[in-house]
């Protein structure tokens, strides 16, 4: 149950993780730009999916880090997988604990033993029969090496319990794996974000050079005298706000950047740059039943549920076998002796059954904790496999509406673009003032942001749907190029 609980919390706190990391970037949408976010530090645990240890020390060259690049280093030290593999061993010491208790038991204990022994203290009075005794007898000698040996001939509480530590092992395992599965979610996301920001960063860029001509041409044109002074003040306005857009968006890269090297353990100052661009490839969905039966065979969580209510179910047979009879073999033989030259073999076997006939009800109580523990178990996996429907189908609408959005932003983009060289035309002609340029300056800008956060959510999307059916280690990569 522990692991199970565990898992959960892991679970919600790297989806949280996501949609906070996803927040700049739904803000600068709105705004129709970038747009700087200031984050505080409060006090409460880190989710372990966004640190990592790091791993080497910091080198003079600039890595070239790929999207497979990021996710194999996510896996090798990302701090959330790294706990999880912890978990997993503190559940097999838990198996080799309940195991022992059904294995063979064996040790060996010598002593030698000098002492003396105050008669007066034992009450003897210093004479019997006007005959003298002593105060003190000895000293005198006890020797005794012995080899011990017990072994469970029948215990099934025992038993059971090491078949429910079994099943909990199996869950750590599922549970490890399914990390596995978390880290490339949140490496794919935090990779995605980064590589949208640079794009971002790319076309501000280039509105800042057509914005810094259009206010050289308004300059220009102002002294000749060929326009108002109006016009050249509205675009070195619109120059400095793409200025301005442009710290911002570099400001964002770079904090992306280092979200991107704390998620997959680059070595704190490490220079690297992300060579991916953003892609974009239609993925042809399957059908929803599709989906969901690879999620049901293939889901680590749903498995490691599974194994849970496995390793409750035996755990309510061992609270319940407190009530059952119990065999015990018990052996020892050694030497004993004055001394280890004056000694004689001895041996001894007995054996012996236990019936329980009263204990406090505590067996009542442990069957009553176990049967609440069982029922846990199985709300969890019928929550979960809700949970795995609402996900999948969550998954591909939100693939099916990406799709759409990146469609309708890329006809956004060449109608915006034509907008303005039209509008740059009707400007170098003097038959329109600057204002029109400045607007569909707007509009490419606006239709640019929004082809950029169209393109993230796409492939978010198939990062996404990829970890609803459990095949994110695997799948993402595939997916991401539009294959199954």
């Amino acid at each position: 149950m522990r692991c199970s609980l565990i898992v959960i919390v892991l679970r919600t706190v790297i989806s949280l993780g996501i949609v906070l990391l996803t927040v700049p970037g739904l803000r600068a949408q709105a705004a129709g730009g970038t747009s700087s976010s200031s984050n505080v530090s409060l006090p409460g645990p880190q989710n372990p999916f966004l640190g990592s240890a790091p791993e080497g020390k910091v080198t003079s060259d600039i890595l070239q880090i790929d999207f497979k690049g990021a996710i194999d280093r996510g896996l090798r030290n990302n701090l959330g997988l790294l706990l999880a593999s912890d978990q997993s061993q503190i559940a097999r010491g838990e198996k080799w604990k309940q195991l022992s208790e059904l294995l063979p038991n064996m040790s060996v204990h010598g002593q030698e033993d000098v002492q003396t022994t105050s008669l007066a203290a034992l009450g003897l009075k210093p004479s019997v029969f006007h005959a003298p005794l002593p105060t003190v007898v000895g000293p005198y000698n006890y020797f005794d090496l012995r080899a011990n040996l017990s072994q469970s001939i029948f215990n099934f509480k025992s038993l059971e319990k090491e078949r429910a530590a079994a099943e909990s092992v199996k869950a750590a395992q599922f549970s490890y794996k399914d990390a596995r599965e978390m880290v490339v979610l949140a490496v794919g996301n935090s990779y995605l974000q980064a590589i949208a920001a640079s794009a971002r960063v790319e076309t501000t860029e280039a509105q800042v050079k057509s914005a810094q001509a259009l206010f050289n041409k308004a300059s220009d044109q102002q002294k000749a005298g060929l326009t108002p002074a109006i016009d050249a003040l509205r675009s070195q306005v619109e120059l400095q706000t793409r200025q301005q857009q442009l710290i911002v968006a570099r400001n964002d890269l770079a904090k992306l950047k280092l979200n991107v090297a704390r998620i997959i353990g680059l070595p704190p100052g490490q220079e690297f740059v992300l060579t991916e661009k953003a892609p974009y490839q239609a993925l042809t969905a399957l059908t929803v039943d599709a989906y969901l039966q690879r999620a049901y065979a293939s889901r680590a969580d749903y498995q490691a549920s599974l194994a849970q209510v496995r390793s409750a179910e035996l755990s309510r047979k061992s609270a319940a076998a407190g009530r059952y009879p119990s065999i015990d073999v018990n052996a020892n033989f050694g030497d004993i002796g004055v001394t280890p030259s004056q000694s004689n073999g001895t041996w001894q076997v007995n054996g012996g059954i236990t019936i329980p006939i009263f204990a406090g009800n505590r067996v009542h109580g442990d069957v009553l904790q176990a049967d609440a523990q069982l029922k846990q178990a199985r709300s969890q996996l019928g929550d979960l496999r809700g949970r795995i429907d609402y996900e999948v189908r969550t998954a591909l609408l939100d693939l099916n509406a990406a799709a759409e959005q990146v469609e309708v932003a890329r006809s956004s983009v060449d109608l915006a673009e034509q907008a303005l060289a039209q509008s740059e035309d009707r400007f170098s002609a003097g038959v329109a003032d600057n204002l029109e340029v400045v607007q569909a300056q707007e509009s490419v800008a606006s239709a640019h942001e929004s082809y950029i956060q169209s393109l993230y959510f796409h492939n978010l999307s198939k990062v996404e749907l990829a970890h609803a059916i459990g095949n994110a280690e695997d799948g993402v990569k595939r997916f991401l190029k539009g294959n199954q």
